[in-house]
């Protein structure tokens, strides 16, 4: 089946009890067993497998190319789980343009437990060759980056990664593409990991994370730390991020056409110091973008002029974009992220431009967009 196909229908047969073309939300804990030991159809508590969670797990891998995954209750929980794969003094890799929650997680958490970080410049595979050590055992990127928008070759730097004696493992983010845009696991990546409250929810009304994999072997660790470390979604956010995956596609083509609109006027405006976009041909890694992804997405940053003051009145200036943290849904946002997302990288080698605004491009109409964005920038 083709991705708008599985959008709707993957894992979400109708109820075999009634006949239900919806999944149902099965708000229960605990289940029936037909004996000691004995559970009916393998549910024997909500932890560790839930009807609904179930349904969007099977969705989330059909929809990467998968074949196993794994809903959390967050983004973060989904992360911090895939970390817990690793042994003290492990060594972990990762992009030195990560979001600012994954790099507080990384830095201010996960090293206190003996994990070792390195933050380097993915976009350049020799890079990520060079910072590899016998230590590693694990790579992590972002691709588009949150906020640089930086796209990082995936099947080069698999090739690389794959190619190490500890042969590490390549997880990659991919909460900006979603897998409509883009599907790592064919790229040669072990693991894709989303914030489901962003693209794949898509309303901004549900916090949720996922794991997606192919390898059994790495599929029965993975469910064992979810049952065993209890960060799971629950059935009606479950239900949430299903009802959001159905419109999936439509919505990554608008918020994609609804973009372009606002980087053409931002790539010709004379406070605009910096476009950052990744279908846009200024853009350092535009030719791996295009390749990659199926088109540029709704995400679009920027560096203005006039510094941290005139990207402040910016932001509080506009009347539709609402000035909030997160991204991805129907809804427009504006933020500043080195006074918000990423106020945790601050003074750090991720630390990011005062002057960097991100737009995450709802599904409105673009002439009404592109107006909010003209007044705000005269404000400025």
């Amino acid at each position: 089946m083709k991705f708008e196909t599985l959008a709707i229908h993957a894992g979400q047969e109708p109820d075999p009890n009634n006949g239900a073309v919806m999944t149902p939300v099965y708000f229960t804990s605990t289940y029936m067993q037909d004996g000691v030991g004995k559970p009916r159809q393998g549910y024997e508590y909500s932890r560790t497998q839930n009807p609904t969670r179930k349904a969007l797990q099977d969705c989330l891998a059909a929809l990467e190319g998968g074949s196993y995954g794994l809903a959390f209750a967050s983004g973060l929980a989904a992360t911090d789980t895939v970390l817990r794969l690793l042994n003290a003094d492990s060594h972990i890799l990762a992009g030195n343009d990560v979001y600012g929650g994954t790099f507080r997680l990384f830095d201010k958490v996960l090293r206190r437990f003996s994990l070792d970080f390195t933050f380097a410049d993915t976009t350049d595979p020799e890079s990520v060759a060079e910072a590899l050590t016998p230590q590693t055992r694990l790579v992590w990127l972002e691709t588009p980056t949150n906020p640089m928008l930086r796209i990082t070759d995936i099947r080069a730097v698999a090739e690389i990664v794959h190619a190490h004696p500890n042969n590490p493992l390549l997880v990659v983010d991919n909460t900006f593409a979603t897998p409509y845009l883009q599907r790592p696991l064919e790229l040669g990546a072990d693991i894709v990991v989303h914030s489901m409250t962003k693209y794949l929810g898509g309303h901004s009304d549900v916090v949720g994370g996922a794991v997606i994999v192919k390898d059994k072997e790495l599929a029965d660790k993975l469910y064992f730390l979810q049952n065993a470390v209890g960060a799971v979604i629950g059935p009606m956010d479950s239900f949430l991020v299903l009802r959001g995956i159905k419109t999936l596609p439509l919505r990554m083509d608008r918020h994609y056409e609804n973009a372009k609109v606002i980087v053409e006027f931002l790539s010709k405006h004379p406070k605009v110091e910096t476009l950052i976009y990744p279908f846009h041909e200024s853009h350092p890694q535009y030719k791996v973008a295009k390749q990659q992804m199926r088109n540029g997405g709704g995400m679009i940053s920027f560096i203005i002029k006039g510094g941290r003051e005139a990207a402040i009145k910016m932001v509080e200036a506009t009347k539709l974009f609402t000035l909030a943290e997160s991204l991805g849904g129907v809804e427009s946002l504006i933020e500043v992220p080195a006074a918000m997302t990423h106020l945790s990288v601050a003074g750090s080698q991720l630390d990011v431009d005062p002057a960097l605004v991100r737009l995450s491009v709802g599904i409105e109409n673009s002439a009404d967009l592109l107006e909010d964005i003209k007044q705000a920038l005269d404000k400025a």
